[in-house]
């Protein structure tokens, strides 16, 4: 007999980047390759019974993390089912483990063995939700989801809410505030795709692609996920987030858009001669204004940065120009990717393959009072080709840098591992805005730097077949 509960809920269509992700499952149904996995590793004294207290009420709030999908004539289709509410699972490894292995390794297996765990859309829960004890005065949180559900800034607005429940459990205010429906961006999201601004959106996109580089395309299914990855985790010199936010300032602009746009211009270091520029792509959050602000979903965009380089252009001038590019993109950024790529004429099985991808995750790790807390993202979904991901908190502290590419990308990996890092710091050093771009690039690279295993999860497709559009 059906759940009268979950009966009463509605169903709701998905939204096209949902979509994107379901057709990428219907592809490869055996794989785990949109799984987002956090762990939060926390230390010190922390009040656990509060913890758990709050971890609960954060299930009952999070609905993204108790999604139901189904197929049918009318297309898939999505519910919020309360029995698909996540249950923590709290385990204290001291005892619970073997006596003689170690409580941290015992909870890293568990962790790396649920991400290997390909989660079926039509049928498992998508969410788990556990908090692992390895020590006397050390926990690991682990947030489990899956991308068509969330991205990066919904796992953040998790961890700022568990926060601000644990605050509330042990006598405190909870600030931010509660999560709202999922069914509240749902809506915003239809009435947006309905407006004038959508058409508008639509119309700036045509016209700013129109003269520019032709965008590759992937077609689905057709990807080699069983490839290990190229990865690596360059040493910065402990000087650069300092210099970056002095050449962020003088640059008047945050140091996150700077870093960006130092990246992008190292990827397209060799433009083509006939002056279309090269498209850098990028991750945009898409909820400045929008009530996804306060709510976790799949929400982000990825939108093609169109570089170029005009003869002996300065530092200085280049990252004006750009950057204000960078702002025209932003200002027309909630046009979706996924339509962009119907515009230009791709059908089902086809999207643009995002490659080379600078992403950057300026997002402070939640607060537990009396204790130390770390993020580790373990897992964020598939990428595709060569990929920058930078990270640090909101002020720029604790800055690191990822490069990982799959083996078709080993030669733009290889340059990177050597490259990237010096003319990012050149580039960030006194003096630089006035010196030309292009002798900035030319700089010289390090002379070692050795390559370092993968991180979880260890694959990354190969592209299928490509082609332009």
């Amino acid at each position: 007999m059906p759940d009268p509960t979950t009966a009463a809920r509605p169903w709701h269509a998905l939204t096209l980047a949902q979509l994107d992700f379901w057709e990428e499952f219907r592809f490869h149904p055996d794989r785990p390759l949109s799984t987002v996995a956090h762990c939060t590793v926390i230390e010190g004294d922390l009040d656990e019974a509060a913890l758990i207290a709050a971890l609960r009420q954060l299930a009952q709030e999070a609905e993204v993390l108790a999604l139901r999908f189904r197929d049918g004539p009318e297309g898939p289709r999505q519910q919020i089912d309360p029995g698909r509410i996540p249950e923590l699972r709290y385990h204290d490894l001291r005892y619970e483990a073997d006596p003689e292995s170690d409580p941290e390794a015992t909870a890293r297996k568990m962790m790396e063995r649920d991400i290997a765990a390909p989660i079926d859309l039509r049928q498992d829960p998508l969410a788990a939700l556990w908090l692992l004890r390895v020590g006397a005065r050390r926990w690991l949180w682990y947030l489990r989801g899956h991308h068509i559900g969330l991205d990066g800034y919904g796992v953040a607005l998790i961890e700022r809410r568990a926060a601000a429940l644990y605050a509330q459990a042990r006598g405190g205010q909870a600030e931010p505030g509660p999560l709202r429906p999922f069914a509240h961006y749902l809506e915003e999201e239809e009435r947006y795709r309905a407006s004038p601004q959508h058409a508008r959106d639509g119309g700036w996109w045509a016209q700013h692609l129109a003269d520019g580089p032709k965008l590759a395309v992937l077609r689905k299914g057709a990807e080699d996920y069983g490839c290990s990855a190229l990865a690596t985790e360059p040493a910065l010199p402990a000087e650069l987030p300092a210099a970056l936010a002095r050449a962020a300032a003088a640059a008047d602009l945050g140091w996150p858009d700077l870093l960006t746009l130092l990246c992008a211009a190292w990827l397209a270091r060799d433009l083509p001669e006939d002056g279309t520029g090269r498209a850098i792509w990028l991750p945009y959050m898409s909820r400045l204004g929008s009530v996804a602000a306060t709510i976790p979903a799949l929400v982000v965009n990825i939108l093609p940065l169109v570089v170029t380089r005009q003869p002996d252009e300065t530092l200085a001038a280049w990252l004006g120009r750009s950057a204000a590019s960078l702002r025209q993109l932003r200002r027309h950024g909630r046009y979706r990717v996924e339509q962009l790529a119907a515009d230009h004429g791709l059908g089902a099985g086809e999207r643009f393959f995002f490659s080379p991808l600078v992403n950057l995750l300026p997002f402070d790790p939640p607060r537990f009072a009396g204790c130390r807390a770390r993020r580790e993202v373990l897992a964020a979904g598939p990428g595709d080709g060569f990929n920058l991901t930078c990270a640090a908190a909101a002020d720029g502290s604790g800055l690191a840098l990822w490069i990982d590419a799959d083996p078709a990308s080993a030669e733009n990996f290889d340059a990177a591992c050597t490259g990237l890092v010096p003319f990012l710091a050149r580039s960030c050093a006194e003096g630089a805005a006035e010196t030309p771009l292009a002798a900035l690039l030319a700089g010289p690279a390090a002379t070692d730097h050795p390559r370092l295993p993968p991180r979880v999860p260890s694959v990354r497709p190969i592209a299928g077949r490509l082609e332009e559009a």
